[in-house]
């Protein structure tokens, strides 16, 4: 199936490894060219290698810590001269073990979750956004949790700053939708990546899925793909739950 996005260049956040991977293979698939940031440098460059001999496709990369307000300006810098038609907003993981709510008496703990998954983001989206307008076309596609919908046990502290970074983009559909900018969000959970095993209890997380299964990066990569597509040029707004069904609320 033709996507229609060929060509276009796609800016995906924590490209190198995880869900942010998935999403960058997808769309390079499509015939997207790549920007990739990451944190390390020898990692990134590998995916930008294999990703670019496999698809046929311009990848580059940008090792950075987007924690980082510097790093963020010149990650700006770098993709200003190619432009920026999608954007793919991964966060990075927030501290673990993951804790309930009264448990999170660890000031330090907040403000690195702060820092990792709400306002790294923001500053993502004021850098990044201004450089996509005037084109008349793009997308903003946020990579957040089904937590944002359904709190789950010992997510307390991811979803708290999850569900702002959800607002934030929320927020961005009115002021951009006059740009042809569609914002919208992919909310997964139990999506399996190499260190989702190391945070979890796997067998419980599936048992309380009405699909009993995990889901799998490349289902999360076309989930991505599609939103970045032509055809869902008048879907915005939205938060599409990857997550077999264990999300039971009504919106």
């Amino acid at each position: 199936m033709d996507l229609g996005i060929a060509g276009k260049r796609a800016l995906v956040i924590g490209g190198s490894d995880g869900l942010g991977l998935a999403a960058a293979e997808a769309l390079a698939a499509e015939g997207v060219r790549l920007a990739l940031a990451a944190r390390n440098s020898e990692k990134l460059a590998a995916v930008c290698k294999a990703l670019a001999q496999r698809h046929g496709v311009d990848v580059q990369g940008k090792a950075g810590d987007i924690t980082d307000p510097a790093a963020i300006a010149a990650l700006a810098d770098w993709v200003s001269e190619g432009g920026v038609d999608i954007l793919v907003l991964n966060t990075p993981r927030p501290p673990s073990p993951m804790r309930n709510f009264l448990d999170e008496d660890d000031d330090g703990r907040w403000q690195s979750a702060y820092r990792n998954q709400l306002d790294c983001g923001l500053r993502v989206l004021r850098a990044i956004v201004p450089l996509m307008q005037g084109k008349g076309w793009g997308r903003i596609i946020g990579i957040t949790s089904a937590s944002v919908k359904q709190p789950m046990p010992r997510h307390a502290i991811s979803s708290v700053f999850r569900a702002g970074l959800q607002t934030a983009l929320k927020h961005l559909v009115d002021e951009v939708a006059g740009d042809g900018i569609t914002v919208n969000t992919v909310a997964p959970a139990t999506v399996i990546t190499p260190t989702f095993s190391q945070f979890h209890d796997l067998d419980r997380r599936v048992s309380e899925i009405p699909l009993r299964r995990a889901g799998r990066p490349e289902e999360l990569g076309a989930t991505v793909a599609f939103l970045a597509s032509r055809d869902a040029g008048f879907l915005t707004g939205q938060t599409l739950q990857l997550d077999g069904g264990m999300t039971r609320s009504l919106v």
